[in-house]
């Protein structure tokens, strides 16, 4: 306990001065730093990076990315969460955070308590597609009953165990009370050409991976995951409109702060990137994308990820999802 108190102290003490030497934020020629904590080329560093080069024109300060990929996010986050708050360090992350302490023993730190969220930097919905060949009929309904009539006969492909993509087709089996055979691969390359060659029947991902496929017809988007239609595909019905009233599910990604870090650099961060998110060229780079940004609060956008960890635990819970 006495360790502890003295830690937190120490890490106090550190911003105060931090602060006292650099008056204004950020300082000149100090660079600022997101940790992203998956490894370079994934979908965290295709919202990451560009809103780091909008902020850095901005701020007119130097915004790394520094790359800190293993176990699923969780090492890089661990990584960040022991870093001063002083406002140069902050994560990058995503809805993987809110789904690893369900999935990993042991976390040394806690997002909900050891991070400030900023914003919602992007969010992307979910579509359930399949093979052209694999079902009698492509459209949900029908997919529904055929799977219901032969279980075990069909299977679905993911990015990997825990990751969102299986979460969302143990979501879908356990809300329709089917059984789907999950098989994860190692990325969503791998899975998506697995599914395309019929090897796999169909896919929980995310609209951005699956949109290539789905234009060329090698896939067959059967719904959405989302409230309204995908501007890029306003043909593919939601799955509400379909008849199943909850399953929405998005990969969003969002910016926080280190816990500690002092409010009125919070509150600059949090306008900027706001700023930024606004700005012609990230929205057309995230409509490119299939990407939106939803509006929220930082206070609602804190109940939201908290709402998140409940969800997906109870998810993990029910399917008895493990990582091995």
């Amino acid at each position: 306990m006495l360790k502890n108190i003295l830690l937190i102290l120490a890490t106090s003490l550190y911003s105060i001065l931090a602060l006292a030497q650099n008056p204004t934020w950020p300082a000149p020629n100090k660079p600022i730093t997101f940790i992203n904590p998956f490894p370079p080329g994934g979908a965290v560093d295709a919202f990451g990076r560009p809103l780091a080069r909008q902020l850095s024109v901005q701020l007119n300060d130097n915004i790394i990315v520094d790359n800190r990929g293993g176990a699923g996010g969780t090492l890089g986050a661990a990584v960040a969460a022991k870093m001063a708050p002083d406002g140069y360090t902050w994560l990058l992350g995503a809805v993987h955070h809110s789904i690893a302490p369900s999935m990993y023993t042991n976390l040394s730190y806690d997002i909900t308590k050891d991070f400030e969220p900023i914003a919602i930097i992007g969010s992307v919905p979910h579509v359930i597609v399949v093979n052209p060949h694999k079902f009698p009929k492509n459209d949900l309904k029908s997919i529904i009953e055929e799977i219901r009539k032969h279980p075990g006969k069909y299977n679905y492909a993911s990015t990997g165990n825990g990751t969102s993509q299986h979460l969302t087709g143990e979501l879908f089996k356990i809300q329709n009370k089917l059984f789907i055979t999950h098989i994860p691969y190692r990325g969503t390359g791998p899975a998506l050409q697995d599914v395309v060659a019929g090897q796999v029947d169909m896919m929980f991902d995310t609209l951005a991976g699956a949109a290539p496929f789905i234009k060329n017809g090698q896939l067959i988007a059967v719904a959405v995951a989302s409230t309204k239609r995908s501007e890029a595909f306003p043909n593919v019905p939601t799955a509400q409109e379909l008849g199943i009233s909850n399953f929405v599910v998005s990969s969003w990604y969002a910016l926080w702060a280190i816990k500690g870090t002092p409010s009125d650099i919070v509150e600059k961060m949090s306008a900027e990137t706001q700023l930024a998110l606004a700005s012609p060229e990230i929205k057309e780079r995230w409509a490119a994308m299939g990407a939106s940004v939803p509006k929220m609060s930082r206070a609602e956008l804190a109940n939201f990820i908290n709402q998140e960890v409940v969800r997906w635990r109870e998810v993990v819970k029910k399917s008895g999802a493990k990582l091995d």
